[in-house]
């Protein structure tokens, strides 16, 4: 009787994918729809001031559903798989060091309103599938920029002119690995990057989960 009514609960309580629906798996994000998220090339999409950045899919249903629902629906368990999908395609790249990792960070006020940054819980994921040490503190945002997504490339970098703050005592002495989930312009990683070179930080690479 026991094991019957623990099937039951199974049953009742188990996860549905959010993406197909489905409970067969119990999972968040079933394998299935995990397969069906797409690589990009396994190639720089860009260089910012010698800076490699490299863009891990290609920004298709799946992957806008991912990144979507970690960031705006509170769908934090998304964050690993979100990870699991970018450091897949890190290894491809073949980059043997050992980084601290460092999420684009938001505003104070940003994060009262949104309740957490979801890049930092991509980058804890990230660490516990790497090794690498995430790092929250080198870098802030000290100033509460507008959303990116309307504006122009000069607009951008316009808006986020003086918005990161370096703590140069928070370094841990190790290259510098900086997440987010889109690169569209660059200019978020464009601004971060000069950012840590003027506090003489320059062994920097740069992974974003997708371009829209």
């Amino acid at each position: 009787m026991k094991k019957i009514f623990e099937s039951l609960l199974d049953l009742i309580y188990r996860k549905k994918c959010y993406f197909c629906g489905k409970s067969k798996y119990s999972l968040k994000m079933c394998p299935d729809c995990f397969d069906e998220l797409s690589y990009a090339d396994i190639r720089a999409s860009r260089v910012i001031d010698g800076v490699n950045v490299f863009v891990c899919g290609v920004y298709d249903k799946n992957l806008q559903k991912l990144i979507r629902g970690l960031k705006y629906h509170k769908q934090k368990e998304l964050a690993y798989y979100l990870a699991k999908f970018m450091y897949e395609y890190f290894e491809k790249l073949n980059i043997s060091k050992n980084f601290q990792v460092v999420p684009v960070p938001l505003h104070k006020n940003r994060v009262k309103k949104r309740k957490y940054n979801h890049m930092e819980l991509v980058a804890e994921e990230l660490c516990r599938l790497s090794g690498f040490t995430p790092n929250f503190e080198l870098i802030k945002r000290i100033k509460d920029t507008k959303p990116q997504y309307k504006l122009s490339r000069q607009e951008r970098m316009k808006n986020l002119e003086n918005a990161f703050e370096v703590n140069k005592e928070k370094d841990l002495h190790l290259p510098v690995l900086l997440l987010d989930d889109i690169c569209t312009t660059g200019s978020t990683f464009e601004e971060m990057i000069s950012a840590l070179k003027k506090k003489g930080i320059s062994d920097i690479v740069c992974l974003a989960a997708s371009e829209p």
